[in-house]
């Protein structure tokens, strides 16, 4: 992230198409909550709980909804969606990278890859024989990009991101420390007491605006590609296992685990340290709750959560017996009920 810059409050108010009231036009130089906003910092106003805030806050400016526009005198930016104007503000303030371009002195590339104009390779990262790096790129310190790797304009790539052979990565896509992307699936065939490798020979194709945490890992397919549509965002230490596809603007929180050749739909969002069994297929606009297992497939968009309350360990201890006995109880009431009919039966 590079350092912050600073905006007249009217420049911000254009960016986030707002309507700028409170008759001062302040130096805006970064973003802060509005307890802890000082005077050259530029607050947000979400969630009604904290209108009260409003009132001790040292904020330069807020941004603040339609319903909230009288609820301050203060220097404010009038906007459907505060929250998004917030990021947008943000963007504004906290530029993602600078990029130098040139290739480092310690880089070692690959006398057939290819580096587009404005890009930027830092020290001790590896190019591979074919790779195609595109303009205005940014490579940080210790990056591996595999042979014949396709990467797109205005990527990033943070420290240490590792990129396997024969992978395809789009444009404006954002990787963070430690991702591995095509890496290989987990593929195995029983032989005898052992297991043997089967060879991944599929590759991951990735969309244009997509964001990957750090540590994260998708592998490679074992036949066709792992696909991750445009404008997905994926966590921090997520696994993607090979051949999934995950449909465009879904969202993963960290920690989720996606099975072997699971489809995830478009719109969906999964919560964090969620899992999806291999082959399901989810429908687009699905919403998974965090820690959930999904088991089977959904056809159909909604809400979905398959979490257990928190409970105290005594009593959470006592319904856990309970469920183990829950096929006997089945069966013993199964066996009342026949008792009842052949009773009635008798009796008629």
């Amino acid at each position: 992230m590079s350092a912050p810059r600073a905006f007249l409050l009217a420049e911000i108010a254009a960016k986030v198409e707002g309507e700028m009231l409170g008759g001062q036009n302040p130096e805006i130089r970064s973003i802060a909550s509005l307890a802890n906003a000082t005077s050259s910092d530029l607050s947000f106003l979400t969630n009604t709980r904290y209108r009260s805030q409003l009132t001790n806050t040292r904020a330069a400016a807020v941004l603040l909804s339609p319903a909230d526009r009288d609820s301050t005198t203060m220097p404010r930016i009038v906007c459907a969606n505060p929250y998004l104007a917030y990021a947008k503000a943000a963007e504004m303030l906290f530029p993602a990278v600078e990029i130098s371009p040139g290739v480092h002195p310690t880089a070692v590339v690959d006398p057939s890859a290819r580096i587009g104009s404005g890009t930027q390779v830092g020290p001790f990262c590896s190019i591979g024989s074919g790779a195609v790096i595109g303009e205005c790129a940014y490579l940080g310190a210790g990056c591996v990009i595999g042979d014949g790797v396709a990467i797109g304009d205005h990527v990033i790539f943070h420290p240490n991101v590792v990129v396997y052979a024969a992978c395809r990565i789009g444009m404006r896509v954002i990787v963070h420390s430690g991702a591995v992307i095509g890496a290989d699936g987990f593929g195995m065939a029983k032989d005898g007491e052992a297991w043997r490798k089967i060879p991944q020979i599929g590759g991951v194709d990735i969309g244009d605006d997509v964001e990957i945490g750090a540590n994260t890992t998708i592998d490679r397919g074992a036949l066709e590609d792992t696909v991750i549509e445009c404008g997905v965002k994926l966590d921090n230490q997520i696994q993607i296992g090979h051949n999934v596809h995950i449909g465009a603007h879904s969202a993963f929180a960290g920690c989720v685990g996606i099975a072997g050749s699971a489809k995830i739909g478009r719109r969906c969002t999964i919560g964090g340290g969620s899992v999806v069994l291999g082959h399901l297929d989810l429908a687009d606009d699905v919403h998974i709750g965090a820690a959930s297992v999904v088991t089977k497939s959904i056809d159909k968009a909604g809400t979905y959560a398959g979490l257990y309350p928190l409970q105290e360990d005594a009593e959470w201890a006592r319904n856990a017996a309970r469920l183990r006995n829950l096929d006997t109880l089945v069966r013993r009431m199964h066996a009342l009920e026949q008792e009842i009919i052949e009773m009635k039966n008798k009796r008629a």
